[in-house]
């Protein structure tokens, strides 16, 4: 289980860096096995080069080497890419999740050359992330596979929705080579045909129940899986009513462990949402 962490703000817009600390620390005590910084979650096309190189440094200082940490760097052009991964301190962390590119809608060749670039000049390994619902563009699998069999690419986080294709990811990947679930409604299922885990957003509020899950998952009992999984299946499905990290950060908010404040284009989760979200996750126990 790793936890797509937000990135908390202050009512002013600047970074809530001692609720960041405490989030650390918060889902690190509740049991997940590693921190992702700078993902989707974490808000990150709105935050300037100089902010999310603080944010990395903070988790890394936070975390001390508790957990095993995954850093975002990913975009639409190879060369800033390449250039980041050489401009960011990668010390301390231990993988790259890297988005496929946006907007501009890369071929499959085109995303296997980029793929092949980012590999090549990252110090660290590189977890591939497809998740064409917000990429515009869907990597199929046999290109996942083929980079699966380039050096330095040990992981995709698999993120299409789409279970064909991830059993045919399973299938067909490489030895070591890792499935990620990137959708925490299809974790379950995922680990269930042969997957290896979950990158998630709703253990920023829940770490305790999403280990929970995610372990009896990974340990093949089912009926325990299940059951966790169908008990918060209204709540997860809230957390996303208004997109991510709308929903979570409301979670958030509600157990008092950030402000609920986001960067525009997005916005905060409307009143009724946020009472939705509450009365769902006081009827689970959370």
């Amino acid at each position: 289980l790793g936890v797509a962490l937000v990135t908390p703000f202050q009512d002013n817009g600047a970074i809530d860096f001692p609720a960041l600390d405490a989030l650390v620390d918060y889902v690190t005590a509740g049991g997940v096995d590693y921190l992702v910084a700078l993902g989707t979650t974490a808000e990150t096309p709105t935050l300037s080069t100089a902010e999310r190189k603080a944010v990395l440094e903070r988790i890394k200082s936070r975390n001390a080497g508790r957990l095993s940490l995954v850093a975002g760097i990913g975009g639409n052009d190879t060369a800033a890419v390449v250039a980041a991964l050489h401009d960011f301190d990668l010390a301390g962390v231990d993988a790259i999740l890297s988005v496929t590119p946006f907007y501009n809608r890369p071929s499959q060749r085109g995303l296997y050359e980029h793929f092949r670039a980012v590999a090549d000049a990252s110090p660290v390994p590189v977890i591939l992330y497809n998740v064409p619902s917000r990429t515009g563009v869907n990597m199929q699998p046999q290109t996942t596979l083929k980079l699966a069999e380039t050096g330095n690419i040990i992981a995709v986080k698999e993120a299409s929705g789409d279970m064909e294709q991830v059993n045919e990811l399973i299938a067909g990947r490489p030895d070591g080579f890792h499935v990620l679930s990137g959708d925490d409604a299809l974790a379950v299922p995922l680990i269930e045909k042969g997957g290896d885990g979950l990158i998630s957003v709703v253990a920023n509020a829940y770490p305790a129940y999403m280990a929970e899950m995610v372990g009896a998952a990974m340990a093949q009992d089912a009926k325990r899986s299940h059951r966790l999984w169908s008990d918060i299946a209204e709540l997860e499905k809230s957390l996303f009513a208004e997109g991510n990290p709308t929903g979570i950060k409301a979670a958030l908010s509600i157990k008092g462990l950030i402000a609920n404040n986001l960067r525009l284009p997005l916005v905060a989760s409307s009143p009724e949402l946020s009472d939705r979200i509450r009365l769902l996750a006081s009827e689970a126990g959370l």
